[in-house]
């Protein structure tokens, strides 16, 4: 986890059209929790020195060394002892056959160990990044790795043209029947398509997409001192404060600024699956 304004690193490198890339450590921070929010992308974590700890949904807790996260429409938890770092990978859902050899719907709601997904590679990983001297060397680990997967799964299966176009429009605020009737399907056909692949209807993906972009923008703001929701809210499409606060407390858990007071001023925004507002392109090939 890493915070803007603490001692510490932090950057967000574009890898492909694919991934985004986040360098997190943090350190003089209060031990707690941080909530793992909802993303309209996949989450993949890669640790050093020490283990990522989510609470798990039956209430005990698992340690991850590599952390593979699907999509998700409720908030995680992740503990943190004050020290903590690693590597962020931020994937497009439409990147995970191509990295990963399955649909994102296969991950969603769940958070694996990476070698359960991808197997002994994902060990090797681990131990690269761990044994990295540097940031540029733990990070060209992760790039050897990444593309070494590319190339294993190179030739699988890719989501339709129709599936691919309707993420990214309902990503970008489409509703679900304009882009059924832009595709020439029914909207009942779009919904079991479109989940097949991601593992949400896309209803919900447009949701978790809204709100990603909407709590960027409440933290940067919050950040400058001049918090506005309601600002917020019409700025991004909710039809008042109101409805802005109870999508933000149904998708975190929380209020909005219960969430600013205890992570952005607290210093846990920019941390494990919080790597700023860049958005992954879908692979190409």
């Amino acid at each position: 986890m890493v915070a803007p304004g603490t001692p510490s690193r932090s950057h967000t490198v574009p890898m492909g059209r694919s991934v985004t890339r986040h360098v997190y450590d943090v350190r003089d921070t209060p031990p707690g929790i941080h909530r793992a929010l909802p993303s309209p992308f996949l989450t993949f974590v890669v640790t050093v020195d020490a283990p990522l700890r989510m609470v798990l949904p039956d209430g005990g807790r698992g340690d991850f060394r590599a952390c593979l996260a699907g999509l998700h429409d409720t908030p995680g938890t992740i503990v943190h002892p004050g020290h903590q770092r690693g590597i962020q990978v931020s994937v497009h859902p439409l990147a995970a056959r191509a990295l990963f050899g399955l649909p994102a719907a296969a991950l969603a709601g769940h958070s694996l160990e990476a070698a359960a997904v991808i197997g002994r590679i994902g060990e090797e990983l681990c131990d690269r990044v761990d044994a990295g001297a540097t940031w540029s060397t733990r990070l060209a680990a992760l790039d050897d790795v990444l593309a070494r997967l590319r190339r294993t799964h190179d030739d699988g299966r890719r989501a339709g043209d129709e599936v691919r176009y309707a993420w990214a429009r309902v990503h970008d605020g489409g509703s679900v029947r304009d882009v059924a009737g832009e595709v020439g399907w029914s909207p009942d056909h779009l919904s079991r398509r479109f989940t097949a692949e991601f593992g949400v209807r896309p209803s919900v993906a447009g949701r978790m997409a809204r709100f990603h972009r909407t709590r960027h923008e409440i933290a940067r703001r919050a950040g400058l001192g001049r918090l506005d929701l309601a600002g917020v809210a019409a700025d991004h499409g909710y039809a008042d404060q109101a409805h802005l606060a109870r999508e933000f407390r149904a998708l975190a858990g929380c209020s909005a600024t219960r969430w600013v007071a205890e992570e952005v001023h607290g210093g846990l925004v920019g941390s494990v699956q919080d790597a700023g507002d860049a958005r992954p392109s879908p692979l190409t090939a």
